[in-house]
């Protein structure tokens, strides 16, 4: 087998591989003998077929399918011999296929790029900071209960909570505009459903009232034949409902799977939820700093066969997410480019962090995260003793404490300045940037 190595660009190999004809040959005249005795054709006994008909018959689809093999084992039998890793599988281009010559083919493929770290030292991070305090967890008990909550009608003057049943028609200029007009609709005053203006104009109003309201849909509305114009909406009042909310009990304990007695000590669950959360999104955000820190100051092609292994994990992600409603490949695949791009150049920086300087998974810190996602359960040493007998399970935990000791080493390169922010803002998901698609593992969401 001859084999030689074009470097056509930073990334991009041309491998072209001889391969001899008797080799291919020897192997055809095999499989052909092997369907001689097998094959049944209409005028003749079986296996008693000659070569000849044989060959004719089947003899074009066995070498094409002999080929096809040899070219798939050659290829990784020369990545050995060129001491090569490829970044994801070839493109074949066949120079020379003709029966009784020797093959030729030019195996297309990439490789990893060499990646010089940029300079962090002029880099600056917020890192925000956070603690949950007491109006905190009442505000988030006050959202469970409102989620358990049963609905009264009233007749008084509608309030903030409040729940009304309305219909409504809004114009612009004097006509009705289209989107602009329910029946039955259903709306939560103060809950920010509808633009500025709109549930603070029903505040007072009782059942069977008509209210005429006048707003502005914001500049940045995201129908833009909208944004910026004013409206008028006439609205029905049909109903309003207060929500009653449950008491505080162990019934109530029960259905946010808290068993404790006391409500003392459901607050004190609440509130280690809550600080679990808040520790979860503000690390999700400095990691997301530290990666557009890295983006920023390091530049290096990106293999289009990983991109295109991402994307297929992306459609996939999503296919499970709408309940496999659909097929992966229906989903265009435009929708994740940007996203496995960020991806797939986050993972090839924190590989070569990594390797660079020697990042290991610290043992008590991959001990540590197993304690902390095993205190969400119920019987936390049985989740415990699932990851310490599953080593699959485990390794994911030390990837995303390897992920961290990333974080921390970058971190201890760049100039770091920290902010307090509340509670609400700490769990609120960080905007996308500007130039790249913001990579989102973890979903973080109150109640």
């Amino acid at each position: 087998m001859q084999v030689s190595v074009e470097t056509t660009s930073n990334i991009e190999r041309r491998m072209t591989i001889g391969v001899p004809a008797q080799q291919i040959e020897q192997e055809v005249e095999k499989r052909l003998q092997q369907a001689a005795r097998n094959v049944r054709l209409n005028g003749f006994r079986p296996g008693k077929v000659p070569m000849k008909v044989v060959r004719r018959r089947f003899g074009e689809g066995v070498r094409q399918e002999v080929v096809g093999e040899v070219m798939r084992d050659s290829y990784m039998k020369a990545l050995d011999e060129v001491k090569i890793t490829p970044a994801g599988w070839p493109r074949f281009e066949p120079k020379t296929m003709e029966a009784g010559k020797d093959l030729e083919f030019v195996a297309v493929f990439e490789v990893l790029p060499e990646i010089e770290i940029g300079d962090l030292s002029g880099v600056k991070i917020e890192k925000a900071t956070s603690e949950v305090k007491d109006k905190d967890v009442e505000t988030m008990i006050d959202t469970l209960r409102r989620q358990q909550a049963t609905m009264k009608a009233v007749k008084r003057k509608s309030k903030k909570k409040d729940v009304m049943t309305i219909a409504f028609k809004g114009f612009i200029d004097g006509e009705a505009f289209e989107g602009g007009s329910a029946d039955n609709y259903r709306l939560t005053l103060g809950s920010g459903q509808m633009i500025p203006g709109f549930e603070d104009g029903l505040i007072g109003a009782k059942a069977g009232e008509d209210v005429e309201l006048n707003v502005t849909f914001p500049e940045d509305y995201q129908n833009k034949e909208l944004a910026g114009k004013a409206a008028r909406f006439e609205v029905q009042v049909s109903e309003v409902e207060e929500p009653v909310l449950p008491e505080l009990d162990a019934e109530f304990f029960e259905k946010f799977g808290v068993s404790v007695a006391s409500e003392e000590e459901f607050r004190a669950e609440v509130r280690k939820n809550m600080e679990r959360e808040v520790e979860q999104a503000l690390g999700n955000k400095v990691k997301n700093s530290v990666v557009d820190a890295l983006l920023k100051v390091t530049d290096f092609p990106v293999p289009e066969a990983l991109i295109e292994q991402e994307i297929d994990r992306l459609r996939e992600d999503a296919v499970q997410r709408f309940g496999g409603q659909m097929q992966a490949s229906q989903l265009p695949a435009e929708l994740f480019t940007e996203q496995a791009r960020r991806r797939v150049r986050t993972g090839l920086l924190f590989q070569e962090l990594i390797r660079q300087n020697d990042l290991k998974a610290d043992d008590e810190k991959v001990e540590a995260r197993i304690q902390q996602i095993a205190s969400t359960y119920e019987q936390p040493e049985e989740v415990i003793n699932y990851y310490s007998s599953n080593p699959q399970q485990k390794s994911q935990i030390e990837s995303v404490v390897l992920e961290d000791a990333v974080v921390d080493f970058v971190l201890g390169k760049v100039k770091v300045t920290e902010k307090k922010v509340s509670y609400e803002d700490a769990v609120k998901p960080a905007q996308p940037q500007a130039d790249e698609s913001e990579e989102t593992d973890t979903e973080v969401s109150e109640g």
